[in-house]
C-alpha cells in the first residue's frame, strides 16, 4: 500500500517552523517511515514542476508555514490547495499573519524605500531597486511581486486545520501529524492544539494571578527585576496569557518572560489584541487624561504588543491589490 504523500512549504516566515520539524529528532524517523515527503524545499531538492505534475488531491496533507506576501507565495498556496486533501496552516504566520504581518502598518513603497534607499547600512546613490523583470544579453529574469499587504493563509485559500505557535512545539506537531495519519481528525477549521482555554490555565504562576488587578503603571521586562514565581500582571508587566490559547506549555512564563501571544486567541475571541487592551484598560486607576497617558506610556509599542502575531486578522484591514477577477476567501478584506 503506498504511503500518504506529505508536503512542507515555507512562505513569509523566519524558518523557525521548519526547525520545529527538525526538532522532532528521532521521532521524525517514525514519521518518515509512514509518509512519502513530496515537497520540502528547505531540506530536499524538489522542483515546482514535480508538484504541478501530481494529480489533484494526491498529496494527503500540506503543512504550509508563513504568511502570504508575494505573488509566488500566493501561487504556491493555490497550487498546494489544489493538490492536497488537507491544507494546514502551520505556525503563527500562516494562522494569523505573524510577525511579518506587522508590515501592514506601512505602505509597500515606504518599506522598499527604506530598505533599498534610506537604511543606515545601505549605500545606493542611484536608488536602484529590484525590478520585477530584467533582461540582458537575451536572458530574462523575473522576480515575484510584493502585494500591498501581508495576509494569513486562510485569507488566500481555504484552510482545513490550524497548528499555532511561533513556532509550534514539537509535541503539538507530532500529535497533529499522528492525528492526520491515524484519521483521528476533528471537524475542519479546528485548531490542532490543546484545549480551547486561555494560557493562564496551564501557567505555573496561575495561583498568584490577582482576581482584581489594578494598574498604576506598566513596566517592560528590562526595567524591572522580575519575580520568577509571581504573575506578570501582578508585577505591572503586560502578559498576553489571558487573551491567548494554551498549548505551548507556558514555556515563556517558565523562562521568566511574559507571554507574547503567539498561539493566538481562543475560538471565543474575535480580536486577541482588543480583548487584552479592554482587560488592561478597565483596570487602570488613572481617571484624568494626563495621568492615563502617563500610565500608557509604559507600553511604547501598543500595536507590536497586542497585535504582534495577529495584525492581518484584526477587525480593521488594509486593502489588497489583486488583479481583476482574482478574488479572496476572506469576506472581511476589501480589494482594490
Amino acid at each position: 500500500m503506498p504511503k500518504p504523500k506529505i508536503a512542507f512549504y515555507w512562505c513569509a516566515s523566519c524558518g523557525g517552523c521548519e526547525e520545529t520539524v527538525v526538532d522532532l529528532a528521532e521521532d521524525i524517523l517514525g514519521v518518515v517511515e509512514k509518509v512519502d515527503i513530496v515537497l520540502w524545499p528547505v531540506a530536499m531538492d524538489f522542483k515546482y514542476q514535480d508538484v504541478e505534475a501530481l494529480p489533484d488531491k494526491s498529496i494527503f496533507a500540506t503543512l504550509l508555514n508563513g504568511a502570504i506576501r508575494s505573488s509566488e507565495q500566493e501561487h504556491m498556496a493555490h497550487l498546494l490547495r489544489r493538490k492536497s486533501r488537507y491544507l494546514i496552516a502551520y505556525g503563527s504566520c500562516a494562522c494569523t499573519g505573524g510577525i511579518p504581518g506587522l508590515a501592514n502598518q506601512f505602505e509597500r513603497d515606504q518599506i522598499l524605500k527604506f530598505y533599498y534607499e534610506e537604511a543606515p547600512s545601505v549605500v545606493n546613490d542611484t536608488r536602484t531597486r529590484p525590478q520585477l523583470v530584467f533582461e540582458e544579453n537575451g536572458r530574462r529574469t523575473q522576480l515575484p511581486e510584493l502585494h500591498h499587504v501581508v495576509r494569513s493563509l486562510d485569507q488566500v485559500e481555504q484552510v482545513d486545520y490550524y497548528i499555532p505557535g511561533c513556532p509550534p512545539t514539537p509535541k503539538i506537531t507530532q500529535a497533529a501529524v499522528a492525528a492526520l495519519l491515524d484519521g483521528r481528525l476533528p471537524p475542519k477549521g479546528t485548531v490542532l492544539a490543546a484545549q480551547d482555554v486561555a494560557l493562564c490555565e496551564e501557567c505555573p504562576r496561575r495561583d498568584s494571578k490577582p482576581t482584581d488587578v489594578v494598574f498604576t503603571e506598566f513596566r517592560r521586562t528590562h526595567q524591572k527585576l522580575l519575580d520568577p514565581q509571581l504573575c506578570f500582571l501582578a508585577q505591572g508587566v503586560v502578559c498576553m496569557g489571558p487573551a491567548t490559547r494554551q498549548g505551548c506549555g507556558a514555556q515563556c512564563p517558565g523562562g521568566n518572560m511574559p507571554c507574547t501571544g503567539c498561539f493566538g486567541g481562543t475560538d471565543r475571541v474575535k480580536s486577541q489584541g482588543a480583548k487584552m487592551i479592554s482587560s488592561l484598560c478597565s483596570s487602570l486607576t488613572a481617571k484624568e487624561d494626563e495621568e492615563i497617558d502617563r500610565v500608557l506610556d509604559g507600553i511604547p509599542d501598543p500595536l507590536g504588543t497586542f497585535y504582534r502575531y495577529t495584525l492581518p486578522r484584526t477587525l480593521f484591514r488594509r486593502k489588497i491589490d489583486l488583479p481583476a477577477g482574482h478574488g479572496t476567501t476572506d469576506p472581511g478584506t476589501t480589494t482594490e
